[in-house]
């Protein structure tokens, strides 16, 4: 099943937990019922689609950024890319152990350390646009300014605002155990 096939199950489950709900809270609750979980149901739409929309456009950079630096970095053959796609195999230059003084193992160390901290500043640098994007910012902010406007108007029901937040987790986890049990068959 495709991604856009799964996103669609994903898109039924939000629709049929949210009719089930506006259906139950007209029947059984207040309108004010309905308002407070409808307002955390949009919130919460809007902070799962922008996080998505964010972390695809992270990774669609990223696999942009490796194909570049695959173009650039070709000193290898055909063959050693089929066999070894990932570059796990290079040889590298070994020291012989009598070379192996405190101060060459220090200096080693720390060569390594300063890989992994520029690896890791740019790995935050990268992850940054994906936590930091415009469409997660307006998500919450969407979030924050329905809270405020219910509690200042004396309309916040607090359990019904969670229940209205936790249809999102709700309709991913049903659609993604209906996907997996349909795979099944």
């Amino acid at each position: 099943m495709n991604s856009n096939q799964s996103l669609k199950n994903i898109a039924i489950a939000f629709i049929f937990f949210d009719l089930s709900l506006i259906l139950y809270a007209i029947v059984f609750n207040t309108p004010i019922w309905l308002l407070n979980t409808q307002v955390a149901f949009i919130s919460s739409l809007f902070i799962t689609i922008g996080t998505f929309l964010s972390y695809k456009k992270n990774i669609e950079g990223r696999l942009s950024n490796l194909e570049i630096s695959k173009q650039l970095n070709n000193d290898r053959d055909k063959i050693d890319e089929i066999d070894d796609p990932y570059d796990l195999y290079t040889e590298y230059e070994e020291i012989p152990e009598e070379e192996l003084t405190p101060e060459k193992i220090k200096e080693i160390i720390s060569d390594e350390k300063s890989k992994v901290k520029k690896n890791s500043f740019k790995n935050t640098i990268f992850s940054a646009t994906g936590f930091l994007s415009v469409y997660r910012v307006l998500g919450y902010g969407t979030l924050i300014l329905g809270f405020f406007a219910l509690n200042n108007n004396k309309l916040f029901l607090p359990i019904a605002f969670i229940i209205g937040l936790a249809i999102v987790p709700i309709g991913v986890l049903a659609s993604k155990l209906l996907y997996k049990n349909k795979s099944f068959e």
